[in-house]
């Protein structure tokens, strides 16, 4: 029987017409995970249990207005979030073969996965999968990470990478699905993945990182005789994707921004010669069809998605997806058939749900409907403006503005993302969508050292350039001063990752500008963090922020807590103990550094928690907390 729904009633304690935090935070999302191989059903993810846990939602049983999470079969009901995908063919023994999911888990968001096999069909599992003693092992070994490559489109042979050899390098493997027995097929030092399988088998995709920031390299391996190709050779950065082939191995699609400032849509061949063939606007991705009748090409517009189908072979768009909104779309996966697009799309108005799109008749349906409680005719979408820098830079900011009349100037929270090489992209946020119906202004802006804005934008802040993004949201502030209806005294900082190191750097920085800060597993020493992040990161991480050994007195200058004496706006910690990226000390040493001088610091620290906070009863206990905060900071 389905999992029962854990969404609350009400809180009465709630004055009447008061938003409640809990219907936001207990708000739920789904997303397609692919098809089975006869595309009679889909593997969904959804957060309802509490984790993402997965779903089987049969094609048949599809509602116009989509499918309750709780009508669905949940397949796992595990301790921790799980995250898998089919097998492209039935896996097991003769006439007991089935459709099989490929599972990755990790153990309190350490982020050392482990991957398992578990079989799905119309009526098995019969119940969720409590624990991973119920799933069958593929690779499992609990000191190491996994990570999960192609599979071959006979099902034979899967490919994925690991650090075990070295615990810091990691190397690509090619399991048999059969036979189990596994061959060594690449290990070239440093951090490498493993792509997906051209349909005959005979080449793989080989990812990896350089020492340069924003830089990988993408090679073919011809499995006939072990040698290697690289696609789209370059000496400036460059990011690669990995290929999407044509059904006869004969040539694959893939994007990457070599000798341009915007990935572009690129076709090449096994011998590695490749021309672009479409050059969106903005950066493109790509995909196509095992039939080959479909180029499905993905552009981020200024941070939202827009979709379109290509003929593959004259190029022609033959239609646009008809996304729901003016938002953001991922996971797309066709069906074997090619007939029909599975995706999960989410803007601020909406929570996020899986679609389908039918590429016959053009039409696209509702796949899922996830339950919250709230009224959405009270979300907030954001208005996109652009103020200048220092220097004459153009910095995109998101601004979240109440509903209603304006009485006075507001406060406002600055939310920076992390990354650094990513973006604030307009989905939907809980606690932004409370903080706003609260009265307060949110400001998501992507500073210099953003994707989505070209190459050039992107490596603004690498390295010894780290102060002028920085300088960014002094800016930003300049901006807040100037409008109306923003009060540019009550401005506090919230951020996770590196977004939580600019939080502290703006409060050690710029402390007349900043009220207060939020920091959600934030580096507090750019030095101890690069000491103590897990090994097989540190290198990867140097290349954006300088090395230990070449930039030392760069990074202790760039570090918030060499710069106490200057901090005094209260300070709100939130991180996980078994965080491999960034270690839980750097948010015990700024608090403790921050107590001694008397500033008012308040740490939340959770033992099951890795890079961020993965469950629901954790986030429930945070928030809440983050939220009053704010309140009473910021309030007059």
């Amino acid at each position: 029987m389905p999992q029962a729904v854990p969404v609350s009633t009400p809180d009465p304690s709630v004055p009447a017409g008061e938003p409640d935090i809990r219907a936001y935070l207990e708000t739920r999302t789904a997303g397609p995970s692919g098809f089975s191989p006869t595309g009679e059903r889909l593997l969904i993810s959804s957060d309802v249990p509490g984790s993402a846990q997965l779903y089987a939602l049969e094609l048949g049983d599809v509602r116009p207005d989509g499918v309750p999470i709780e009508a669905l079969r949940q397949v796992t009901d595990l301790p921790e979030p799980a995250g898998g995908g089919f097998l492209p063919v039935p896996h097991g023994p003769a006439g007991a073969a089935a459709d099989t999911v490929l599972i990755g888990i990790d153990a309190g968001g350490n982020e050392r996965h482990q991957l398992y096999l578990l079989p799905v069909t119309a009526d098995a599992p019969a119940a969720p999968v409590p624990d991973v003693d119920a799933l069958s092992p593929l690779v499992v070994d609990p000191e190491h990470i996994h990570r999960s490559g192609g599979v071959t489109r006979d099902g034979s042979a899967f490919a994925y990478a690991t650090n075990r050899r070295t615990g810091t390098d990691f190397d690509v493997w090619v399991r048999d699905l059969s036979t189990g027995e596994e061959q060594l097929v690449h290990a070239p030092g440093g951090w490498t993945w493993a792509g997906n399988f051209s349909p005959d088998g005979r080449y793989l995709a080989l990812g990896a990182l350089t020492e340069q920031p924003g830089d990988s390299t993408l090679h073919l391996l011809d499995r006939a005789d072990a040698s290697l190709v690289e696609l789209a050779p370059h000496t400036e950065p460059a990011e690669i994707g990995s290929p999407s082939w044509l059904p006869d191995s004969s040539a694959f699609f893939f994007s990457h921004d070599v000798g341009r400032d915007m990935s572009a849509i690129a076709r090449g061949t096994p011998d590695g010669a490749w021309e672009f063939v479409l050059t969106p606007e903005w950066d493109a991705g790509c995909a196509v069809d095992w039939t080959g009748r479909h180029l499905l090409v993905v552009t981020n517009a200024d941070g939202r998605t827009e979709a379109a189908l290509h003929d593959p072979t004259t190029l022609e768009k033959t239609a646009d997806v008809p996304l729901p909104g003016t938002g953001v779309a991922g996971g797309f996966s066709f069906s074997r058939d090619g007939r029909y697009l599975a995706y999960s799309y989410s803007s601020p108005l909406v929570p996020g749900d899986g679609w389908l799109y039918d590429t016959v008749t053009g039409t696209s349906t509702r796949l899922t409907r996830s339950p919250h409680r709230l009224d959405s005719s009270t979300l907030v979408a954001p208005d996109l403006v652009r103020v200048p820098a220092h220097d004459g830079e153009s910095i995109p900011l998101y601004v979240f503005r109440p509903r209603g009349a304006v009485t006075g100037k507001r406060p406002v929270v600055m939310i920076i993302h992390g990354g650094p090489e990513s973006q604030y992209r307009p989905s939907f946020a809980a606690l932004t969508q409370y903080l706003v119906a609260r009265g307060f202004v949110v400001i998501a802006p992507n500073v210099r050292g953003s994707t989505g804005y070209g190459r050039r934008y992107q490596a603004l802040d690498d390295v010894e350039k780290r102060f002028d993004s920085i300088r960014d949201m002094e800016w930003i502030h300049r901006w807040i001063a100037t409008t109306d209806d923003l009060d540019p005294e009550r401005c506090a900082l919230y951020g996770g990752s590196y977004g939580g190191y600019m939080v502290l750097s703006g409060l050690a920085f710029q402390p007349d500008l900043w009220a207060a800060g939020v920091c959600i597993v934030g580096m507090s020493s750019l030095v101890t963090f690069l000491q103590n992040t897990a090994d097989w990161r540190r290198a990867f991480r140097e290349r954006e922020y300088g090395s230990l050994t070449h930039h030392r007195d760069l990074l202790e200058e760039l570090s918030p807590i060499n710069r106490l004496d200057a901090m005094r706006a209260p300070l709100f910690l939130v991180h996980g103990v078994n965080d491999p990226r960034v270690p839980v000390g750097e948010a015990r040493q700024i608090h403790a550094a921050l107590q001694g001088k008397g500033i008012r610091t308040e740490m939340a620290i959770y033992e099951d928690e890795g890079h961020g906070l993965a469950k629901l009863k954790n986030r429930l206990d945070a928030y809440p907390r983050v939220a009053a905060f704010l309140e009473e900071v910021l309030r007059p």
